[in-house]
């Protein structure tokens, strides 16, 4: 896991004026909102007693731990204990560390390192969320997978032919026309033309049978975001996710998916059904890979020329854990350990 970068971590419309806990990364942290509406990131960890702030209330811009009532503020720092009398005063160690935040496309970002402002990595771009013709939906999907399996399964081309060949994939033409990885930053991403099967269900009704190639952008953003953009010919179709890493076993994704056709409301549904199904089908091939996470050493797998943009990913991680050193490690052994998981909403 990776340390200095954005990541989207929570739907901002879920986040309000009273606790809300977050795990993700092998980490507790606590959110809410303060009085003017900014979403504020804490450790949910009270330096007195460790007691999870999440479990406690917030009030006048602080936040109360429910065990002995120490508030804190936005910045992290005590601002009251209850039981001091007199002259006490408020240790100096009395702090818990915050993060910075920032909403974009329906999320809450949280950024986890320690790069000054202006050399941190930018959060991926979607400039067509909140647009007018684009209609988006959110929704999320859990996996007993490490991250870099899931990242990489959200760019692979080569797979739709065989894993999804009873959605959109067609296994009678599974080639790859060589393609160009065009890079940006902390990124790259790809053109390609595949050849999709007849369309079946409600596609029925506004695609031909006999279907020109559809044209399939694929991107990544680091550590964790991608981008599968399709041109069904006169209707677009984007899908972005955000792949959050739980801890070395488990991924949690935050997708949008974004349509220029079909923008009523009564097509959610069946936009959402379609795409939890394209998870469902790449849920078995991704939790079954072997290692757990993509190897650092790149010659511990073999390599196909339609791997091209992957490989891009695995040389930006090892570049970031190997050369940078932002591999994560938290202060507290303890903080790493995973917490039970909970159902996700899908």
């Amino acid at each position: 896991m990776l340390q200095n970068f954005w990541y989207a971590c929570h739907r901002s419309a879920e986040i309000g004026a009273q606790p809300t806990r977050l795990h993700m990364l092998g980490h507790d942290f606590v959110l809410w909102r303060d009085g003017g509406g900014r979403i504020v990131a804490l450790d949910d960890r009270c330096p007195h007693r460790g007691g999870s702030l999440s479990q406690g209330t917030c009030s006048d811009g602080h936040i109360v731990c429910p065990y002995h009532g120490w508030a804190f503020d936005a910045g992290g720092a005590c601002v009251k204990i209850p039981a001091n009398t007199g002259d006490a005063r408020i240790p100096r160690k009395a702090q818990v560390r915050s993060y910075p935040t920032e909403e974009r496309h329906g999320w809450v970002w949280l950024f986890v390192g320690d790069l000054p402002e202006a050399e941190r990595p930018p959060i991926p771009p979607l400039p067509e969320y909140g647009q007018p013709g684009w209609k988006a939906i959110h929704g999320d999907f859990l996996w007993r997978a490490h991250y870099t399996r899931v990242v990489e399964n959200g760019m692979d081309i080569a797979h739709a032919p065989f894993v999804h060949s009873r959605s959109f994939g067609n296994p009678a033409r599974p080639e790859v026309a060589d393609y160009v990885v065009e890079p940006h930053p902390w990124g790259a991403s790809a053109q390609v033309e595949l050849v999709a099967p007849p369309p079946s269900g409600l596609w029925s009704l506004v695609l031909p049978k006999e279907r020109p190639p559809v044209k399939t952008r694929v991107a990544f953003y680091m550590p964790c975001c991608t981008r599968l953009d399709l041109d069904l010919g006169g209707m677009k179709m984007i899908v972005f996710s955000s792949n959050i890493p739980i801890d070395e076993e488990h991924t949690l994704t935050r997708w949008i998916m974004l349509r220029d056709f079909f923008t009523g409301a009564w097509a959610d549904g069946n936009a959402k059904k379609r795409t939890h199904r394209i998870f469902l089908e790449d849920q078995p091939i991704v939790e079954a890979q072997r290692p757990r996470a993509v190897p650092l050493d790149m010659s511990r797998e073999v390599h196909a020329k339609s791997d091209a943009i992957p490989l891009v990913f695995r040389k930006l991680r090892r570049e970031c854990l190997v050369e940078r050193g932002w591999g994560l490690r938290w202060d507290e052994p303890e903080a790493a350990a995973p917490a039970p998981l909970v159902a996700i909403r899908t």
